[in-house]
């Protein structure tokens, strides 16, 4: 079914920390984790309408855990679904440490007034 203009924009954003320094394939995998993570909590009608709208995803900058997480309490108290994402710590990274946090997918405006002045990775 196509995209209907009468329904909201849908978006999922990701913020990822800048500070580990991740290479770009250590990076990948743990935004798709935050995304999927994201995903499997969400309402099945919003993910079925972001479905028909192309699953629009942004990855955003944060400059550590300490922003990360007020990052993630700003989006609770806005009703945001999140997903916050901590390594098991097989590769690159100590067991334990927080990587990315997914919010969404959400009215693209109500992500907008938590995420809106970041910057994209």
């Amino acid at each position: 079914m196509p995209y209907s203009c009468t329904e909201m924009p849908l978006k999922q954003v990701i913020l990822a920390r800048t500070d580990l320094k991740l290479d770009k394939g250590k990076l990948s995998v743990q935004v798709a984790h935050a995304s999927v993570e994201a995903v499997m909590k969400s309402d099945k009608e919003i993910v079925a309408k972001w479905r028909r709208q192309g699953m629009k995803k942004v990855v955003l900058k944060v400059n550590d855990e300490k922003e990360l997480h007020q990052f993630q309490q700003a989006a609770k108290d806005q009703g945001l679904m999140t997903a916050l994402i901590t390594d098991a710590g097989k590769t690159a990274i100590p067991e334990g440490t927080v990587t990315c946090l997914a919010i969404g997918p959400d009215r693209e405006e109500e992500i907008d007034l938590v995420t809106g002045k970041l910057k994209i990775l």
